[in-house]
């Protein structure tokens, strides 16, 4: 599938804000019209909640938002504090426990370590989708991680900027620079996508990469992870170690970082399989 057009800031804003309603949608693609379901049937579909990564907000997980729900699923687009580990899994905690009935978990990048602690012993995550994401086991540190496996071209295109950590003392908030944005987040999105995407990208707290793992949902709770091959984020051989320790059912694409962007019906598809699995 082709990566959609590019979007302006606006739409970018607009369409996170639709991310959490749950929408009847007209129109529907033929591929999908198979997966649509009456008012009396949505009941039945788990929820689906997607964690976005760093650097991003909720509307990242836009263009798979659109297929999820034009496939009759109620979706929620977490918005992931940013600010460690911790943190930021205790409230992507207290959105899961809100929620009635079964959900699918779904992370993106640095929102993979996120859900792997918040859905650790809540009972209606019923699956986990990783997508480029980093997937650590209870006491990893994600920094450590990611250096086992070379290839990351992160660190070198952070910028870190002093900013009060969670707990009031000082911290550092790190971006990644404008110019090199496109080239390691996302080189097979449209230029002028990837660049307002650089340009509204939300701070990560420097501790998520020092914060220790709380635990690993993953080990209880069944998974799907999609590889993006040519990562230059997260290493691809990092995220095959990963998918295969966790035991997931693992598809790969030729994809960047940005897998959302420039592969969402691959995505999309891939959280699909995980929700028919619900209750099976």
């Amino acid at each position: 599938m082709s990566a959609p057009r590019p979007m302006s800031r606006r739409r970018l804003v607009a369409a996170g804000a639709a991310a959490v309603v749950a929408a009847g949608v007209t129109g529907i693609p033929a591929h999908a019209a198979s997966n649509t379901t009456t008012a009396g049937d949505s009941a039945a579909k788990p929820t689906i909640v997607l964690v976005h990564g760093a650097f991003a907000d909720g509307s990242s997980w836009s263009p798979v938002i659109e297929r999820l729900q034009c496939a009759g699923y109620t979706v929620r687009s977490v918005a992931n504090p940013l600010r460690g580990l911790t943190t930021d899994a205790a409230y992507v905690r207290s959105v899961l426990t809100s929620i009635t009935g079964p959900v699918v978990l779904a992370g993106h990048s640095y929102g993979g370590a996120v859900i792997t602690a918040a859905a650790a012993g809540i009972p209606q995550v019923k699956a986990l989708v990783y997508v480029a994401a980093f997937v650590p086991d209870e006491g990893e540190v994600l920094g450590e991680l990611s250096a086992r496996y070379p290839g990351s071209q992160l660190q070198p295109a952070l910028t870190a900027i002093p900013a009060p950590a969670a707990d009031g003392s000082q911290g550092l908030d790190l971006y990644i620079r404008d110019d090199l944005f496109p080239g390691v987040f996302a080189q097979d999105v449209p230029a002028a996508t990837a660049r307002t995407l650089a340009s509204v990208q939300r701070p990560l707290s420097a501790s998520s990469f020092t914060d220790t793992a709380p635990a690993a949902a993953w080990r209880t709770i069944p998974s799907w992870n999609l590889v993006s091959t040519r990562d230059q984020v997260i290493p691809p051989e990092l995220q095959r170690f990963q998918a295969q320790r966790a035991g997931s059912r693992t598809v790969e694409v030729a994809s960047s970082h940005l897998a959302l962007y420039s592969h969402p019906g691959a995505v999309s598809d891939l959280i699909k399989a995980a929700a028919r699995s619900v209750g099976r």
